[in-house]
């Protein structure tokens, strides 16, 4: 054999396999090169977008906080005026109810005094009387008598 023939034989049988790996091998290894680049390429995207919606989530959650603090704060400082209100609501009714108290039993005295005197003019006319009685027992005048009668009733 020369050299010749093996060399053209070995130059169809590299151009055949040329052939075949570039239909068999080369094109499916290029396409699926190149769906791993798509997808590694869609990965990094994906990656960027899931790091800018993170930080939007993170200023989303500060936003939140910020109100939900702010919130607190009024929902805090609402709830403490409201409690110094009531304390003052109860002071002043307490004020009022002790005024009241007060008003009732100066009241209550001055009847309790009222009744007191009407016992004592009672008594005194009961002790005048008396006294008339046994001055009209020692002397039946009757002009003394409705004279001294006369005297008590202007001094009651």
């Amino acid at each position: 054999m020369s050299i010749t023939i093996t060399l053209f034989g070995q130059l169809i049988t590299f151009a055949i396999l040329v052939a075949f790996v570039w239909r068999f091998l080369w094109s499916p290894m290029t396409e699926m090169m190149e769906g791993r680049r798509k997808r590694i390429s869609e990965g990094l995207a994906a990656s960027e977008r899931g790091k800018q919606e993170l930080d939007l989530a993170k200023q989303a959650a500060a936003l939140h906080l910020r109100e939900a603090k702010q919130t607190a704060s009024d929902i805090i400082t609402s709830a403490n005026k409201r409690g110094n209100k009531i304390i003052e609501e109860a002071r002043e009714q307490a004020v009022a109810e002790g005024k009241r108290k007060l008003d009732a039993a100066m009241t209550e005295i001055e009847l309790e005094i009222n009744r007191a005197r009407d016992d004592l003019r009672r008594q005194v006319s009961n002790v005048a009387l008396a006294t008339a009685e046994k001055i009209l027992e020692r002397e039946i005048d009757p002009a003394a008598h409705n004279e001294l009668i006369d005297k008590m009733i202007q001094k009651l």
